[in-house]
């Protein structure tokens, strides 16, 4: 007879071994909060894009930095990020040195700052000091404010050539300005690109910040997608190289040599050559002439005279040579 287990005897053996039914795995919902009033307006592959250009633009300022300033200088992008205009001018640091400037055609105004310890590390070097960082509470004087206005100008000649791969811009600068609570060029909630540049002049460290408003690159966000940058970049590098290395071709200088035949000999006839010996070739009188440029076998020739003075005659070029070394 077959034993049979009821419900309340499992129910008892698997309470005595301490196993209990077991309990429904809560599934966690991954919740991310969003915030509507900072809408993110520029994809990653725009971000990298403007990236790109900036770095470009930062090698152009160190360059320009290091000429002017006849000191070190450092200058490389830290952070291309975006947030709303009001998150910019709430973070521009006190006695900051804002230009505004504009760039046609893209349409509306844009910011470069410079940091006060970048800002009055140039003035001490442009005005004949040691690179000193000297606190101000007056306002700029109209020194300055000339010496500032060429260095903002100066630097958006590098701005310019850093965005020539995608757009031709003319970038020309507004006004100076000290306080950022008096730029109203975009609403509070309007979102920007702030591009980040630290910036090191000397033993003195400070940052380099520029404020690029959605609307003003609104209209060419197309033109900021990877593909199409590397595309025109390839083109721009191309067409601009490709005078600049004509131009260093046609002062380059290169051997030619032209070679009637060889011969092997013993170091003792070597030895004892003199005036009126002959050296057997191993080409016949009428073989053509191996011609070569720095050591590599491009033509062949015919010799004879020219206006009273040994030449060459090319007859042909060679294909199969062209890579190949001469022993």
């Amino acid at each position: 007879m077959t034993d049979v287990l009821s419900e309340e005897n499992i129910e008892t053996i698997l309470s005595a071994m301490g196993q209990q039914e077991p309990k429904a795995v809560e599934k966690k919902r991954n919740v991310q909060v969003y915030d509507f009033k900072k809408a993110l307006r520029f994809s990653q592959d725009q971000i990298r894009t403007l990236s790109r250009i900036h770095e470009n633009f930062a090698r152009l300022l160190t360059s320009y930095f290091s000429a002017q300033l006849r000191t070190y200088v450092q200058i490389h992008v830290d952070a291309v990020e975006q947030l709303s205009y009001h998150e910019y001018i709430r973070n521009v640091r006190k006695k900051s040195i804002l230009g505004v400037f504009e760039a046609m055609p893209l349409q509306g105004s844009m910011v470069m700052d410079f940091s006060p310890n970048v800002a009055y590390v140039m003035f001490d070097r442009l005005l004949g000091g040691q690179g000193t960082v000297l606190e101000k509470d007056n306002e700029l004087t109209e020194i300055e404010i000339s010496v500032i206005e060429r260095v903002f100008s100066k630097s958006l000649e590098s701005f310019q050539e850093a965005w020539s791969s995608v757009l031709k811009l003319t970038p020309e600068l507004k006004e100076i300005e000290v306080n950022p609570q008096f730029l109203t060029m975009s609403p509070p909630n309007e979102t920007v690109i702030l591009v980040k540049l630290s910036a090191r002049i000397g033993e003195v460290e400070g940052f380099v910040n520029i404020c690029l408003p959605h609307v003003v690159l609104e209209h060419i966000l197309p033109k900021l997608s990877a593909k199409h940058w590397l595309a025109n970049q390839k083109k721009a590098v191309e067409s601009h190289e490709l005078e600049a290395l004509e131009e260093k071709l046609q002062g380059t200088k290169m051997e030619i040599k032209a070679v009637l035949g060889k011969s092997t000999i013993e170091l003792g006839d070597f030895l004892n050559l003199k005036n009126g010996d002959v050296i057997r070739l191993n080409e016949s009188y009428d073989a053509p002439v191996t011609l070569l440029v720095d050591n590599k076998t491009k033509f062949h020739a015919q010799p004879g005279v020219s206006k009273g003075r040994m030449a060459v005659q090319i007859t042909e070029v060679t294909v199969a040579g062209d890579l190949s070394d001469e022993d």
